[in-house]
């Protein structure tokens, strides 16, 4: 889970934080405002850009520790903290103008449960997680994860986040379903420690963030939101909808995934993660549904519009990178941003 990897840069504020990152924190770091704004004047789509989604992860890299060349000093340097407010900022205006809201349900459990159980409702047509059970190829299941590795690696961290921001019925449902992802006291039943063995037993190094340089934008948003809702007070409401929304939609996918693996010849030391959130996730539903989201609602109710925000966010930007990839894969490409070694044959 720990390393001491380089990362190439991928425009000149990344650039910049790299060098920066790797050396002992100063007081007086400061990125030239000149890379920030032709990072947020020139790019159409902040969630898509290199150059900035690189950058958030670096910087949210510190709070999570893996990367053991960055200093544990940068944390709260106050100017690491204003470019990252800088960038914050526009993604979250970017995420709440491409989310699409309905109506807002009534603020009780039953409401919110019901309401988010509509917005994830499986739908037909094409899906990553239906080419993986037909039609992936070995090479394919390896990119798939080398792709998910980014935030499975680090599986219910940015999620935890939120757990010392809510009380009472919310705060316990958070906590048990966090207790699962966390293997309930057993480490060899952490999540996180089971996908580590999937890579390992598809011929790929589970060394955190070993393969960030393959990993497109669209990707390190996924998680830079998670990181972005989890670690700011004020946007609780969108952390818990965003793991409510989470949870509804893994079930389902997760067997698909176990069933492609399994076509393709690999064993149980592979597909034991994905099995496993098929049981697992189908709980955690219920429970993320009515006890966490419903529950917060209930005793908060000025938060229900961020719940669905970070609901809707949590679908759409997910959509937006199975949609990538698939499409990557049915048209005979890869889905990584650069060629990468894919392991052992």
């Amino acid at each position: 889970m720990r390393s001491t990897l380089t990362f190439s840069s991928r425009g000149a504020l990344s650039e910049l934080l790299i060098d920066a990152l790797a050396g002992p924190p100063v007081d007086s770091f400061e990125a030239d405002a000149a890379c920030i704004a032709n990072i947020l004047a020139c790019s159409p789509d902040i969630l898509h850009d290199d150059d900035a989604q690189l950058s958030l992860f670096l910087m949210y890299s510190v709070h999570y520790g893996s990367i053991t060349q960055f200093d544990a000093g940068w944390e709260w340097n106050p100017g690491l903290i204003r470019v990252r407010g800088i960038l914050e900022a526009a993604m979250e205006v970017a995420l709440r103008a491409a989310v699409q809201r309905p109506v807002a349900p009534d603020a009780t459990a039953d409401a919110v449960a019901e309401y988010l159980f509509a917005l994830t409702a499986p739908t037909p047509g094409p899906s990553l997680s239906r080419f993986m059970a037909k039609s992936a190829t070995v090479e394919q299941a390896r990119e798939f994860l080398i792709l998910r590795s980014v935030y499975t690696l680090r599986e219910a961290d940015p999620h935890s986040w939120a757990i010392p921001r809510l009380t009472g019925r919310a705060k316990a449902a958070l906590v048990e379903i966090q207790a699962d992802e966390y293997g309930g006291g057993r480490p060899q039943r952490i999540h996180a420690e089971i996908f580590a063995r999937s890579m390992r037993g598809a011929g790929l190094d589970a060394t955190y963030a070993t393969y960030i340089d393959a990993v497109p934008p669209i990707l390190l948003a996924s998680h830079n939101m998670m990181s972005l809702f989890g670690l700011h007070r004020r946007l609780r409401g969108a952390i818990v909808g965003h793991l409510a929304a989470f949870e509804m939609t893994s079930s389902l996918p997760n067997r698909g995934y176990a069933d492609g693996f399994r076509r393709l010849g690999f064993g149980d030391e592979v597909t034991e993660y994905f099995d496993e959130h098929v049981e697992a996730d189908a709980v955690h539903e219920q429970i993320a549904g009515r006890d966490l989201a419903g529950a917060l609602v209930e005793s908060e109710p000025e938060l229900l519009n961020d719940v669905i925000f970070g609901a809707a966010a949590c679908l759409l930007v997910d959509d937006m990178v199975a949609d990538d990839i698939r499409e990557a894969w049915e048209h005979g490409r890869s889905a990584l941003r650069v060629a990468t070694p894919l392991g052992r044959a």
